[in-house]
């Protein structure tokens, strides 16, 4: 019976962080968090929560050692535990998306139409070295000075349409954001595309290029 109960205590703690995964939300939080280091008030306006709801999911996932935190002034900014729940967030991903058909119908009503030419990262770092390719980085300023790829600029996507006079209308332009699940990219993209500039979006985004060790902070 003692090794019964020592294996059920074990296998416990694995639940735990299944359970606290079981959160649509949380999960959004998590990927948020993968860009860097938020405040509790930036998350919840990124996400669309209420302060006290946001501060409660993420409660819940500093419980569980998911996350971290640490106070400037008065208020608490929040930070991944660690790449390895990086990694479990990419996984569970990668996961759903190979074993749950309705991932990829839901993928495709979010992200839209695949309209735009898409880069992988292998071709697009080959681009950047060889080319005069711009790589255009449409997250918010916050998220790219978190992290971002060396040599990105920064125009955050809600900003591109009033400050298109900033880009090179003779190179080619690749759009990135957070990852291959955001919208920001292929928004971007179809905006330059229909003002006539040469543009592309990349595959990956910040999520994939932290856990390939990319990544350059400012």
């Amino acid at each position: 019976m003692g090794e019964r109960r020592a294996k059920d205590a074990l296998f416990a703690e694995f639940a735990a962080v299944g359970k606290v995964l079981g959160s649509p939300r949380r999960l959004e939080l998590l990927d948020l968090l993968a860009q860097g280091p938020r405040s509790v008030e930036e998350l919840a306006a990124t996400a669309e929560l209420g302060t006290s709801t946001c501060s409660a999911h993420l409660q819940q996932l500093r419980e569980t050692g998911l996350v971290t935190t640490r106070r400037v002034g008065k208020r608490i900014y929040y930070a991944l535990a660690g790449d390895d729940v990086a990694a479990l967030w990419a996984t569970l991903r990668q996961v759903a998306q190979h074993r749950r058909p309705h991932t990829d119908v839901a993928r495709r009503a979010y992200l839209g139409p695949e309209d735009t030419e898409a880069v992988g990262t292998a071709e697009l770092r080959r681009r950047l070295e060889e080319t005069d390719t711009v790589l255009l980085d449409v997250r918010p300023r916050a998220e790219f000075d978190a992290a971002h790829l060396p040599g990105a600029r920064n125009i955050p996507v809600e900003e591109l349409a009033g400050r298109l006079a900033e880009l090179p209308r003779d190179a080619e332009i690749v759009a990135c954001c957070r990852g291959r699940y955001c919208v920001l990219a292929h928004d971007a993209a179809r905006l330059l595309v229909e003002q006539g500039f040469e543009a592309r979006r990349a595959v990956d985004g910040a999520l994939e290029w932290r856990l390939a060790g990319l990544l350059v902070g400012t």
